[in-house]
């Protein structure tokens, strides 16, 4: 079964990371929620969410990291050493990675991750992406090993991309007709 681990900071944008969480474990993937600041984290807009373990408890190494966007949410995940690193040990073992909304704009540029690579984020945020990479404006691009999205109205499209990278596209599109998406 593959795994994956979402990373909640304080100030996350809740209908991301709820929607990558809940599409993921209906493609059968073993979720775990990683909290930076204990066992519960606050979104953007207040909804507390419990996590499975803190982020330094985590012990092995996931098939798919995500990072939801929002603010300060994505600034907090962006400040973490801890996130920093794990990005450039997934991104070095050819792991899969995905950040969307402001995300992609901070932990992934500090962690060089995006380098060569284009590269999508919310619309504000692109001039924060180095000159490496390659800015587009697309609801989700997927390049090699990373998958990045613009926000909060991209965010099933994006789960259903990261279905498809880690379980298959047959499972993606069961999913989409499942739950009636365009």
């Amino acid at each position: 079964m593959p795994t994956a681990v979402v990373i909640l900071a304080e100030g996350f944008e809740e209908i991301e990371a709820v929607t990558q969480i809940d599409v993921l474990r209906r493609a059968g993937v073993q979720v775990t929620i990683a909290g930076l600041a204990g066992k519960v984290a606050k979104g953007a807009h207040q909804i507390a969410i419990s996590t499975d373990l803190p982020l330094s408890e985590l012990n092995f190494a996931p098939d798919l990291v995500v990072l939801p966007g929002g603010l300060p949410g994505s600034e907090n995940l962006g400040n973490s050493r801890e996130v920093v690193e794990l990005l450039k040990k997934q991104n070095a073992a050819g792991r899969w990675i995905g950040a969307i909304c402001a995300a992609p704009a901070y932990a992934p540029v500090k962690a060089g991750i995006l380098e060569g690579k284009k590269a999508t984020c919310y619309p504000s945020f692109e001039s924060r992406f180095g000159p490496g990479t390659t800015a587009v404006k697309e609801r989700v691009v997927a390049d090699q090993n990373v998958v990045t999205s613009m926000g909060p109205g991209t965010s099933l499209d994006f789960a259903l991309t990261l279905v498809e990278k880690l379980v298959g596209a047959d499972k993606a599109k069961e999913l989409r007709a499942g739950m009636l998406v365009g």
